[in-house]
């Protein structure tokens, strides 16, 4: 049975390049989206994000051409949470699009908190990016 998702998007006043290259690049993860944790370290080639709750893996898909920034998140219980995300480009700009799944057992009250994480992580991608231009 399909999941419920939510897709919650930004736009952006940077190219799509712009956007992807940086919210691509992990060490970048806690500026933009605090909503995930605070502070990142790279462990043999693993990324690990330090939250309330311990260490997190987060892991990218390959840098590609089509703006792809999907990932998982590894918690500390070993649950995996796929999230696919789009940097989308819209003329001199871009839209950023990331999808929230309602996990099994997850009721509206936490998923509407987590859209609101996500949100703020998405302008907070925006604030950051746009006051750097």
């Amino acid at each position: 049975m399909a999941s419920e998702s939510k897709h919650l998007a930004e736009s952006i006043n940077r190219t799509a390049a712009d956007v992807y290259d940086y919210a691509a690049d992990p060490a970048n993860v806690p500026d933009w989206a605090p909503g995930l944790g605070t502070g990142i370290e790279n462990v043999d080639g693993q990324w690990f994000v330090q939250t309330a709750d311990g260490p997190i893996a987060v892991a990218f898909a390959p840098r590609n051409d089509f703006g792809v920034l999907d990932h998982t998140v590894t918690l500390p219980s070993g649950q995996t949470v796929y999230n696919p995300m789009r940097v989308i480009a819209d003329g001199d700009g871009s839209e950023v699009v990331f999808t929230l799944r309602r996990m099994p057992g997850m009721s509206d009250e936490e998923f509407a908190r987590d859209a609101g994480l996500v949100a703020a992580d998405l302008a907070q991608l925006k604030r950051l990016l746009e006051s750097d231009a």
